[in-house]
């Protein structure tokens, strides 16, 4: 059978840069799956993209299906024969349906009965017989939220589409595909190539079009964007300003990557560095240079998307467009240095945080009192912090923010310092929002670590408290990043701050503005079981998790500390068995309830094992009691591991449930106390 590489190009108008790889991928995944679930055999698919193009290269594909043996079975031979022997209709039905008479219909004898059976090898389609469809299919999938019709036709795609093009080594595979049908055209570079081009061969795509000045693979574009940025960096003795979201999408706004450098004026550098870098790199799509102290350079770097005879005239043309953007942030600066931040709190009055919660200036008089009463836990400055969150939203009231929201925070830091406010309220602005993404750094100062967790604790508690769970994918307040950022924080510092403790002053400063029924349970539950998820990042299996989570601690530092030391201990020899033994512990527990708590006597141990046992369990008890008063938990579950070989013997030799009710209830409390002792740490029967 005939194996080729196949080429399947759909040529578009520009495409939206920030999906254009989600869309390419999705492309193969949908090829991959269509080609599989029709018996297509194939070596790989590689997929491409550039702004007026999705394509994917298919290699080593077979050009027909595999042939199938069918067997479908028909009516019971009971049903299939009247009183005559004549065939029913329903027989006569099935068999016409498989195109062949009743008497041609093979027999299947199983021990339930007689059935007609039909049985043929179907042979396999041609890719070309399939291929137009299962592309269409594809593009019908792909993660599209609002897709567009164009002229007068009926068809929809996230833009129009010019061209179609399938070929199947030097094969034009023809075909229709979302009302286009499928040619060897293909469209080179908009400005550097006139007219399309005809492709001979799926081969000889990727080399035909870079010769029509098009990289059309992905990745190699984004190499060589980077290999330039780095190079001009280089030449000016900077460090370009890169992050990977940025290049992503400049590699999906052009074709044939060109790296050019320009200027803007010197002045400009007197306005905080982070609101001109929001402007160069959201808005212009720019990557500006930093010198070796990280002060940002009047220079920049950008990409085009044509190689120029006259770059000069590409450069100025860019200039001019940054000059009134920068500007616009010299002017906001200059302006918003006329206003204290503390003059703005009257303004946050008019702003609704939530219509139920009440304005920002509530939410910020919530976060001072928050700020303060975690300052006093943790032994801190209590005025300074409420300063910090009295302040902390005030910055969204300026004309930086509200032009460039990206900023909030940092220019809060720095309007506070030209206030004169004390350093680590002027940190406690920007910080406050910390961490703002999965790795982002943590605050920095205990007045910043006071705020953050003042207005995360204070969202979460107003939120729940007003009954507007998260549920599903739909999280308008980002809860979970939230609760996230309380765990974080508290963990990675050690923090020896309890949840409840935080939940119940958060509580305090609503009033009668939620509900606090069963409050304090839902906002830890919630913010607890963030943990999974973390864990689970981390490669911690969900076991061990649940083991510390079935006691709900509610110190998020002992929580994490706990799981440290299930984990470890999870990988000693003798888990397993301890892990089943508690396991049974619980159930024999569970089963024989007794409400009397009846003193452990020692002189009903009547076998040797549980003399042992019990003999064993004093000398843990006593020798861990010092670890769990120090949190060390690790070193108690290895010191409770000792515990196997006499616990093992117990069960083996030992009946708990003895005729003797006074014996009976002797060996129920001694494995209670076992129980108990486990629990002090985690537990471990989860792992079972």
């Amino acid at each position: 059978m005939r194996t080729d590489n196949l080429l399947i190009e759909i040529g578009t108008e520009e495409l939206p840069p920030k999906s254009l790889a989600k869309l390419a991928l999705a492309f193969r995944e949908n090829i991959q799956t269509g080609f599989s679930d029709n018996d297509l055999t194939f070596s790989h698919v590689n997929w491409y993209a550039s702004p007026r193009r999705l394509a994917v290269l298919v290699d080593g594909l077979s050009e027909f299906q595999a042939d199938k043996d069918v067997e479908k079975r028909g009516p019971a031979v009971s049903a299939a024969f009247d009183q005559n022997d004549e065939p029913t209709k329903a027989a006569q039905g099935w068999a016409r349906s498989n195109g062949i008479e009743v008497h041609q219909a093979e027999r299947l004898k199983t021990d339930k009965g007689e059935w007609l059976l039909f049985k043929a090898q179907v042979k396999g389609l041609a890719i070309k017989e399939l291929l137009a469809e299962l592309v269409e299919k594809a593009l019908k999938a792909l993660p599209i939220p609002k897709p567009m019709r164009w002229g007068t036709k009926s068809t929809q795609f996230i833009r129009p589409i010019h061209t179609i093009t399938m070929l199947y080594g030097t094969d034009l595979i023809q075909g229709k595909v979302l009302d286009v049908s499928s040619a060897r055209l293909i469209n080179g570079h908009r400005f550097h190539c006139d007219a399309p081009f005809e492709l001979d061969c799926a081969d000889n795509y990727l080399s035909q079009l870079e010769q029509h000045f098009v990289i059309a693979d992905h990745s190699r574009r984004k190499s060589i964007i980077s290999e330039q940025i780095q190079a001009l960096a280089k030449q000016e003795n900077a460090t370009p300003d890169v992050n990977e979201e940025l290049l992503d999408e400049v590699t999906s706004l052009v074709e044939w990557p060109v790296a050019l450098i320009a200027n803007f004026d010197e002045s400009f550098l007197a306005v905080p560095k982070e609101a001109l870098i929001y402007t160069m790199k959201d808005d212009q799509k720019y990557f500006p240079l930093l010198d070796e102290h990280g002060q940002l350079k009047s220079r920049f770097i950008f990409i085009t998307n044509i190689e120029s005879k006259d770059p000069g005239t590409i450069i100025s043309g860019n200039e001019k467009v940054i000059r009134p953007r920068l500007a616009d942030a010299e002017f906001f600066f200059n302006t918003d240095k006329k206003q204290t931040l503390e003059s703005r709190l009257e303004s946050l009055k008019m702003i609704l945080f939530q219509k139920q919660l009440g304005t920002l200036y509530e939410k910020s008089e919530r976060i001072a009192s928050m700020a303060k009463c975690i300052a006093v836990m943790l032994g801190t400055d209590q005025e300074t912090a409420y300063r910090a969150g009295l302040l902390c939203k005030t910055d969204l009231m300026t004309n930086m923010v509200m032009e460039f929201p990206d900023v909030q925070g940092l220019m809060g830091m720095h309007y506070a310092r030209l206030d004169g406010e004390s350093e680590l309220v002027a940190l406690a602005q920007n910080e406050q929002y910390m961490p703002r993404f999965a790795g982002d750094n943590l605050p920095a100062s205990e007045v910043s670590v006071c705020v953050a967790l003042a207005d995360k604790i204070d969202t979460l508690v107003g939120i729940f408290g007003i009954g507007q769970i998260p549920k599903g994918d739909k999280d308008p307040f980002a809860l979970r990043r939230a609760a996230i950022g309380v765990l974080r924080i508290i963990v990675d510092k050690t923090l020896p701050l309890d949840l409840s403790d935080l939940v119940d002053a958060s509580i305090s400063t609503f009033g009668d503005k939620i509900r606090t029924e069963n409050l304090q349970i839902k906002v830890i539950d919630f913010i607890l079981a963030r943990f999974k998820a973390w864990y689970a990042e981390q490669g911690i299996a969900t076991g061990v998790v649940q083991a510390v989570a079935v006691n709900r601690p509610t110190r998020p530092a002992d929580f994490a500390a706990r799981v440290e030391a299930v984990k470890s201990f999870n990988t000693l020899e003798s888990a397993d068995s301890l892990a089943a033994a508690n396991k049974r512990v619980a159930n024999i527990l569970a089963k024989n309830v007794f409400e009397d708590k009846l003193s452990f006597n020692k002189a009903l141990l009547l076998e040797p094992a549980e003399i042992a046992l019990a003999s064993n369990l004093e000398s843990v008890e006593a020798r861990i009691k010092p670890m769990l008063a120090q949190s060390d938990y690790t070193n108690a579950l290895v010191v409770l591991a000792e515990l196997r070989q006499p616990i093992d013997e117990f069960f083996e030799t030992v009946m708990v449930m003895a005729e003797d009710e006074s014996v009976k209830r002797n060996r129920l409390t001694l494995l209670s106390r076992l129980r108990g002792l486990f629990l002090c740490c985690a537990d471990i029967s989860v792992l079972n």
